[in-house]
C-alpha cells in the first residue's frame, strides 16, 4: 500500500515538473528569441529562426537613429510617467482602502460594490469620455494625463483592500489613537509600514502597466518629443516595400528589458505580497 502511494506520489511530481518546465519554455523562449532578433538583421530574420544572437545590433541601432528617433528621451519619458503613476497610484490606493477597511460609514458595502463594477470594466469603454474630460481641462499631449489618472485606479483599490483586510491589527491602530497620533498619522507610521510588501507588489504591478500602456499615449499624446517607448516603437513600422525587422525587434527589446530587470530583482516582493494578501483570518 505504502509503495502503490509512493508510486503514485511520484508519477504526480514528475507531471507537475514536466508540466512546469513546458510552461516556462512557453514563457521565456518567445522573449529570448525578441532579444535574438534584435541581433539580427532584416534578411536574418526573415530566413528563419535562431537560438543564437547575431552581430548587427549597432546596425540596428543606427536605423532607429536614422528615423529621427530619440530612444533615450522616449526611455526617459516612459520612465518619468511609470514611476509618477506608480507612485501615486499605491500611495493612493492603499489609502483608500485604508479608509475602507478600517472606518465604518454609510454606503460602505455599495462602494465595495462599485470598486469591483470598475475593475471589470474595460478603459477603452470609457475614452471618449475621458478625452473629452482631458480635453476640457486642457491636459491634453501632456505627461499629466496619463499621470493623475492614477489617483483613482479602481484596481489599486481593490488590490489594497484585499491585502490590509488580512493583516489590519485594530489594536495598533487604537494604541496609537490613544497616544495622540492623527488618522493619517497611523496609516502613514504604523500601516503604511507593515504593508510595505502589499505596496511593493502593487508598485511593480502598477509600474509595468504604466510602462506598457499604448493604447492611451496613443490617444492623447500627439507631440513625438513627448512620445513614451511604445509610441516611438510603432513608429517604426515600414511600408509596403521595406520594414526593418531588426530595428523594430530591438525597439521591442529596450522597452521590455526594464520590465524583465524589474521581475529579476523584485519577483519575491510579488510572491509574497500575494500570498500574504489572500490569506485572511
Amino acid at each position: 500500500m505504502l509503495k502503490s502511494y509512493t508510486l503514485k506520489t511520484n508519477i504526480l511530481r514528475t507531471l507537475v515538473y514536466i508540466t512546469l518546465v513546458v510552461l516556462v519554455l512557453i514563457t521565456v523562449v518567445p522573449i529570448w528569441l525578441l532579444l535574438v532578433n534584435s541581433t539580427r538583421s532584416t534578411v536574418e530574420i526573415q530566413q528563419g529562426i535562431s537560438l543564437f544572437p547575431s552581430t548587427h545590433l549597432i546596425e540596428n541601432y543606427r536605423l532607429i537613429v536614422s528615423k529621427g528617433l530619440n530612444m533615450p528621451r522616449g526611455f526617459g519619458n516612459s520612465l518619468y510617467v511609470s514611476l509618477a503613476t506608480t507612485v501615486i497610484s499605491v500611495y493612493f490606493g492603499m489609502l483608500t482602502a485604508y479608509g475602507v477597511v478600517v472606518y465604518d460609514f454609510p454606503g460602505k458595502k455599495l462602494f465595495n460594490n462599485f470598486i469591483v463594477v470598475l475593475v471589470m470594466i474595460p478603459m477603452q469603454l470609457s475614452i471618449i469620455g475621458f478625452y473629452q474630460y482631458m480635453s476640457r481641462l486642457g491636459l491634453v499631449d501632456t505627461f499629466a494625463s496619463l499621470i493623475l489618472p492614477s489617483i483613482a485606479s479602481a484596481g489599486a483599490v481593490f488590490f489594497a483592500k484585499q491585502y490590509l483586510e488580512s493583516m489590519v491589527i485594530h489594536e495598533l491602530i487604537d494604541a496609537g489613537r490613544i497616544d495622540g497620533a492623527s488618522e493619517l498619522g497611523i496609516f502613514h507610521r504604523i500601516m503604511f509600514p507593515l504593508a510595505m510588501p502589499g505596496a511593493v507588489t502593487m508598485g511593480i504591478f502598477a509600474f509595468v502597466a504604466s510602462w506598457n500602456n499604448f493604447f492611451n499615449a496613443f490617444i492623447l499624446l500627439s507631440s513625438i518629443e513627448k512620445y513614451t517607448l511604445p509610441m516611438l516603437v510603432q513608429t517604426l513600422r515600414g511600408d509596403v516595400y521595406r520594414t526593418e525587422y531588426g530595428a523594430i525587434y530591438l525597439g521591442l527589446a529596450i522597452t521590455i528589458v526594464p520590465i524583465i530587470i524589474m521581475y529579476a530583482l523584485l519577483s519575491r516582493y510579488i510572491v509574497n505580497g500575494i500570498a500574504m494578501g489572500a490569506v485572511k483570518e
